[in-house]
């Protein structure tokens, strides 16, 4: 019987660097989804690759002294090193600069323009080169680039254009009719109403200011601007050919299932994207799902704020799996989520070392301790012996809903959930009291078989998140890792199966001062190594001081963590922001002067400091019950003050 066809892409990376764990996430969470894909018995196409044109890498390159094709060779190894680093299963990695790709780009370019869907005019604008984005004045955001916050110039050149508005109305009935098309949900509603609705402006789609592109072969003063170049390695990849000779990749594997990519880019794929395979008259990717960032503390990973954290610094910390665990659980399904290098030794510590590692170790050793190594159902079954089975069973099925909806880190939780319910399984029976009575032999046997099966079944479900792990698992339990058709019932390890007489230690637990010790070394050859200071401060600011007041004055503010549960723009301000915070039971209305810094999306779900007993007041017309606390820069940007750990809605705050 013919496996399902599933297609499944992360953006491609761009060339300029070396990535971060940030980046470094969508390859991991990709890797994930097409694992769980294979074990439920799809044919999985998995593609991912490199973004190798534009401005960007041209001055980059005439930094370096080497010339383009060179730095993107170098970068480009680099990428797929730490790809192959993370134990990811791609099936695809493709280069923009593979010749196959730029001549479909140059057939494609040339279609478009032959039917009229692109035209030739002038541009004159503001620039960003780190987004190659042009801006019109009231699209920036303080004079800056509204996508990354930097510094944009003045910029007017000879381009070719691309007549969005043509497509845009088809393109709005197609997401209103496909509401799974965009997710998560917030995604969808901030490309409707920020750029649909209001109106789409014809596309820049060739540069003449540089010449790091694919030429438009018609036009050879212009190259392919880095969207159109970029987006159609989707297709391309498939082997695509515009002239009608595309090979058996394509006719099997496209529409693509899942395009998976950073919420920063959402608008080219979920806009730009669409728009072009309308106008070549293709089909549609069935789903585009925008993944939020992961951040490093507060603020969102870059070289530039020097806080950012690469993937192969952290394996020789943790290792493989351990980073793959880490990244994956710790980001919610449409927020943000936050590393550090305490909250991973506390994972490592916790959730691997003690709920699972501990967990394996103890049942090989006592099954080797009580039976020579030897698994055996014996049949000495009792009540509590049902919870387990159920529980693992059950959580089989939720973790395969939770995938279907892409919700990671929650099947995750699940599968730690079952090996929690091993350990407590343990704690119930006390299988070292049970040892000490010849009578309970067979009961003895009956539980150790059970959290076998119980591991087993986990680990096997494991295998998609942490693929090393499960196999080790399975290689100490002396099983098979199974697919899902082989986790539908418990109980299926066969009888005398024989675990190994060594069990090995999957994590060891880690001092979180040794860590922090030789994070701090690391810190400092890398700002050696970048001609940095290490002994360089971080810069402070000293805010002009207020009178005193006394401790009876400080206990009269009520303090509280608040959670948003939903936020809109207030629609008389260019400055406010309207929340609904949950504040223990109760829920209160506060407007912030934050809109320049957040948008009403981002802040849905933040956990943040609220004073709760302000008297409320009026703010453009709009009742606010409360005061959001940020911090404040010299440069009068805003962060959101928000709790270090997970704290509930309500909690006090003294």
């Amino acid at each position: 019987m013919a496996k399902n066809p599933y297609y499944i892409t992360t953006a491609i990376a761009y060339t300029s660097g070396k990535p971060h764990i940030g980046n470094t996430y969508e390859i991991v969470l990709a890797d994930s989804i097409a694992r769980f894909k294979r074990l439920e018995g799809y044919d999985v196409r998995f593609q991912t690759g490199t973004d190798e044109h534009g401005q960007k890498i041209e001055l980059k390159a005439e930094e370096a002294g080497v010339t383009p094709k060179e730095f993107v060779d170098r970068t480009a190894g680099e990428i797929r090193r730490i790809w192959d680093l993370m134990n990811t299963s791609y099936d695809k990695f493709i280069r923009t600069t593979d010749d196959y790709h730029e001549k479909q780009v140059q057939k494609i370019f040339k279609k478009l323009y032959d039917q009229g869907d692109i035209y030739k005019g002038e541009y004159e604008g503001m620039y960003c080169t780190p987004c190659e984005s042009f801006f019109t004045a009231s699209q920036l955001a303080d004079g800056k680039c509204p996508d990354c916050g930097r510094e944009v110039q003045p910029a007017k050149e000879e381009a070719y254009f691309f007549r969005m508005s043509k497509y845009a109305d088809r393109l709005i009935r197609h997401i209103n009719d496909h509401p799974e098309f965009i997710q998560p949900e917030s995604r969808k509603n901030e490309m409707m109403n920020n750029f649909l609705l209001p109106g789409l402006q014809d596309l820049c789609v060739s540069r003449t200011s540089f010449t790091w592109g694919i030429p438009v072969d018609f036009d050879p003063r212009h190259v392919v601007y880095v969207w159109l170049d970029a987006l159609t390695n989707y297709i391309t990849g498939l082997d695509y050919d515009l002239d009608g000779n595309s090979g058996e990749l394509f006719a099997k594997y496209w529409p693509a299932d899942l395009h998976l990519i950073g919420k920063d880019i959402i608008r080219f794929h979920t806009i730009y994207w669409p728009i072009f395979l309308m106008a070549l008259d293709l089909p549609l990717p069935k789903q585009v799902f925008g993944h939020p960032w992961l951040l490093q503390g507060d603020g969102k990973m870059s070289k530039s704020k020097g806080n950012v954290l690469y993937a192969d610094d952290l394996v020789d910390f943790f290792g493989v799996d351990a980073v793959r665990y880490f990244v994956l659980h710790e980001m919610p399904f449409d927020n943000d989520g936050v590393i550090t290098w305490e909250l991973m030794v506390e994972r490592l510590n916790s959730d691997l070392a003690n709920t699972l590692g501990n967990l394996v170790n103890r049942t090989i050793s006592m099954s080797n301790k009580y039976f020579g190594g030897v698994l055996k159902n014996a049949g000495a079954e009792e009540e509590v012996d049902a919870d387990l089975k159920a529980v693992a069973v059950n959580t089989v099925k939720t973790v395969q809903a939770k995938m279907e909806k892409l919700r990671v880190a929650d099947a995750i939780t699940e599968i730690f959930n079952l090996f929690k319910r091993c350990n407590k399984y343990i704690d119930e029976t006390m299988p070292w009291a049970l040892a000490k009575e010849e009578a309970k032999k067979d009961r003895l046997a009956t539980v150790l078989y059970n959290l076998a099966e119980g591991i087993t079944m986990g680990a096997s479900l494991l295998f998609s998140f942490m693929p090393e792990t499960a196999e080790k698992i399975a290689d100490q339990l002396g099983v098979q890792l199974r697919g899902l058709d082989g986790l539908d019932a418990f109980g299926q390890i066969p009888e005398n199966t024989k675990v190994t007489e060594h069990p090995e230690i999957l994590f060891a637990r880690l001092d979180l001062a040794e860590v922090m010790e030789k994070v701090e070394a690391l810190k400092a050859a890398q700002q050696a190594g970048s001609g940095e200071s290490a002994a360089e401060e971080e810069p402070v600011i000293d805010v002009e001081a207020k009178e005193e007041i006394s401790y009876e004055d400080f206990t009269k503010l009520q303090f509280q963590v608040g959670e948003i549960i939903a936020c809109e723009e207030v629609k008389k301000s260019k400055k406010l922001l309207c929340s609904q915070v949950k504040i223990g039971s109760q829920v209160k209305q506060i407007v912030s002067g934050i809109k320049a810094h957040y948008s009403a999306e981002e802040m849905v779900g933040k956990k943040v400091m609220v004073l709760v007993n302000l008297k409320p007041a009026k703010l453009a017309g709009v009742l606010s019950e409360g005061m959001l606390l940020c911090a404040e820069d010299e440069n009068g940007v805003l962060a959101l003050m928000v709790p270090e750990k997970k704290m509930p809605a309500g909690a006090g705050i003294s």
